[in-house]
């Protein structure tokens, strides 16, 4: 029987009266666990990596903005929404590029304003309660990603993933390895080729974790390695996730996406995104609009703590690139499967 070890990861959660984060950046070597109760150590938390991944990023911003209003002693709507605008720019600061961060924030904004006449305490409760939604719609919206995405999957198919997507990137099961985990479910025997993701290693480091919990064969490559084994047949289909995807399905994902989107279309490989439709931004015509984060350059010239380029060395160090939709094959989502042409498609699935 497949070990069903997705289920059992748990990146965030609500504890009593504060979040309990899994410290990614402490893995695969230890797995520990921080409690936040503030909303200044949520906008560290996200702004580290100690949690991240689109998904991850929405709920723990939804809770941080929870932990951020609660004790605000403003008594007036007007001056309370002031407030809540501040704590909501603060959290936004943290990672510009995640579209899920955006939208969960927006959600609680939204959900103020339509309870404007109740009382702060009980705004705040439902707050609280929406935060928990967000969660909890999370969790059975990757679920959803994985049941339609495994359709994809052929026995035996060799999949090469990027970054990571799973559980430790969402409320649970991921998105382009929830498609991983469900066909491994049904006993698909599958083989993954896992890019390690320079320069902060989430394929190495987390996905390879992610994937020996659940007994799932894979394979650790440099990233540079992806293009010899397409060419080489030795790859059926590449599924990655995204962070923000353009109204013409542009996509924005971790730093080598885009190459990997090109290798696969010159060597005939499918190019799947696995996504919540959330992260699918109707606002942004083109991903050319996706602000890009540009992160310290100590993560280049530094490894370990150990100096690993000439000191005073420039480094440009961007989180992002932006895939063309071009080379996309198909978005993965829970409303479906959804083909080109994307802006049609995306527009008649907006409810």
């Amino acid at each position: 029987m497949n070990k069903d070890a997705n289920t059992a990861i748990q990146s965030i959660e609500w504890c009593d009266d504060h979040v309990r984060i899994l410290d990614q950046t402490y893995l695969p070597g230890r797995e520990v666990y921080s409690d936040i109760r503030d909303v200044g150590r949520m906008w560290e938390a996200i702004k580290k990596m100690r949690i991240r991944g689109a998904p991850a990023i929405g709920i723990a911003a939804a809770y941080g903005f929870y932990l951020g209003i609660k004790e605000l002693s403003e008594n007036s709507f007007q001056s309370f929404f002031i407030e809540v605008e501040r704590v909501a720019e603060y959290l936004e600061s943290a990672r510009p590029t995640a579209v899920n961060l955006h939208w969960a924030l927006h959600r609680l904004k939204t959900t103020i304003k339509a309870h404007k006449d109740k009382d702060i305490s009980e705004i705040k409760e439902i707050v609280f309660k929406t935060a928990r939604t967000i969660h909890a719609e999370d969790k059975r919206t990757c679920k959803k990603i994985g049941e339609t995405g495994v359709n994809l999957i052929d026995k035996g198919d060799r999949i090469l993933t990027h970054c990571n997507t799973g559980s430790l990137a969402t409320g649970q099961y991921g998105t382009a390895l929830s498609v991983i985990f469900h066909a491994h479910e049904q006993n698909k025997d599958i083989r993954i080729w896992v890019d390690e993701t320079r320069p902060l290693l989430e394929g190495s480091r987390l996905t390879a974790w992610e994937l020996m919990n659940a007994e799932i064969p894979m394979t650790l490559i440099t990233d540079s390695s992806a293009g010899s084994l397409m060419r080489r047949g030795k790859v059926d289909s590449v599924i990655v996730g995204s962070d923000h995807v353009a109204a013409n399905g542009d996509v924005a994902n971790k730093i080598g996406t885009y190459p990997l989107a090109v290798l696969a279309k010159e060597n005939e490989v499918p190019f799947y995104v696995a996504v919540p439709f959330s992260t699918i931004d109707m606002e942004l015509e083109t991903g050319d609009e996706i602000p890009i984060e540009v992160r310290e350059n100590d993560e280049i010239t530094r490894f370990n703590d150990s100096e690993v380029a000439p000191k005073k060395a420039e480094a440009y160090n961007p989180a992002f690139d932006i895939t063309p939709h071009r080379y996309v094959t198909a978005f993965i989502t829970e409303k479906g499967l959804i083909e080109p042409p994307f802006d049609e498609h995306f527009k008649a699935l907006v409810t």
